[in-house]
């Protein structure tokens, strides 16, 4: 062969040469395979995502925890010092107060020798002495004594005159007097000038009138022979049982008092009963506690008793009140001194007799919104 010649085609010698194509199911085999490779990239793209996402949460979350582990250490810190705090404080005050029951102490001994001292006191028909006011008393009239027995009932009696109320408004004053005729004057002259601050002002002298008031004697007499028994106990007995029951409960009293028993008047529904001793006197004993043992049936009550008494009126009366003493000022011009400056102003100005005054009992000036003041009986 010689090989300086051109090359000769195979298809000269006879032959055919052809590059060999893919088959198609080699071609769907590798896009199937590209398929699912693409598919396993977007799901693991999304699992970052989702990891990512928690993470953030995660991290979030880890910050709010911080945050709140935070806050509860400044909270156990704010409790230790409030609890160090009171504790000291209490201890003060736990000092304070063993100071005071010491002192407390002290008194108590000495109220003790003091109530030993009295004790030693000499006592005169069964009573104890004791230092009250001085009255002087006079001789009026006798009464006749009932069946040998004196009157040991308590009688008072209570004068009672209203207080009747008056209106002073804002820039009036109301002046009392000692003597009457000073005050008819002033009325009389109607005007009058008032130097109040360096300044003369005009004010108007005015009589007055005052409400309607009453005046009543109140008669109270506390029985020495009866008392009333309430809070009575409910029981399944006849009446006239319990009257028994309570004739012979305050008949042989233990507590003082008591004795023989002229009547027992016993209301079952309002669970009260009024007692009446044959002698006088007899009530002192209960009166003076509020509360009574009460036996029946071999069991004990509790029963109160209170004085029995009768009151009444006498001598009522409607009167119009009238103060010829006293006179009302208005026009008063406001100034920039006060109350009381302004007052004085004015009480200065109406003693003088110059200015036909005179003493002035009582004195009072409003300057902002209105007072009430009261007039009673000039005794």
């Amino acid at each position: 062969m010689d090989l300086t010649s051109p090359p000769l085609s195979l298809k000269d010698n006879g032959f055919n040469v052809t590059t060999p194509d893919p088959s198609k199911d080699e071609m769907e085999r590798l896009k199937e395979e590209l398929k699912k490779w693409k598919e396993r990239v977007e799901k693991a793209e999304k699992k970052k995502a989702h990891l990512l996402f928690c993470k953030l949460s995660a991290d979030n979350e880890y910050d709010k925890a911080e945050e709140e582990l935070r806050k509860i250490k400044d909270l156990q810190e704010k409790q230790h010092k409030d609890i160090i705090m009171p504790r000291d404080t209490f201890e003060e005050e736990l000092c304070l107060l063993n100071q005071e029951n010491a002192m407390l102490k002290k008194e108590i001994e000495k109220l003790k020798e003091d109530l030993a001292e009295c004790s030693l006191v000499p006592l005169r028909d069964g009573q104890i002495k004791k230092k009250v006011a001085e009255m002087k008393l006079k001789f009026t009239h006798m009464e006749d004594m009932k069946d040998n027995y004196q009157d040991m009932n308590t009688h008072c009696v209570f004068r009672v005159t209203t207080k009747i109320p008056f209106r002073l408004n804002q820039n009036q004053a109301l002046l009392t007097f000692e003597d009457e005729e000073v005050a008819q004057r002033l009325i009389k002259m109607g005007k009058h000038s008032v130097n109040m601050d360096n300044k003369i002002t005009d004010v108007r002298v005015k009589p007055f009138t005052l409400e309607m008031g009453i005046k009543f004697e109140l008669h109270v007499t506390v029985s020495g022979k009866k008392i009333n028994v309430s809070e009575v106990p409910e029981l399944s007995i006849p009446e006239d049982w319990m009257r028994d029951k309570l004739e012979l409960n305050f008949y042989k009293s233990e507590q003082g008092g008591g004795g023989e028993i002229e009547n027992v008047d016993y209301d079952k529904q309002s669970r009260t009963a009024v007692i009446t001793f044959l002698r006088p006197g007899a009530t002192n004993g209960f009166v003076r506690c509020t509360k009574h043992p009460f036996f029946v049936n071999g069991r004990c009550y509790r029963v109160s008793v209170s004085p029995n008494t009768d009151v009444h009126l006498e001598k009522f009366q409607v009167y119009c009140g009238i103060s010829k003493k006293t006179i009302l000022l208005k026009g008063i011009q406001e100034t920039e001194e006060d109350e009381e400056s302004v007052q004085d102003m004015i009480e200065i100005h109406f003693q003088k007799p110059s200015n036909s005054g005179g003493e002035i009992d009582k004195i009072k000036y409003v300057s902002k919104g209105v007072t009430w003041v009261c007039f009673e009986e000039d005794t």
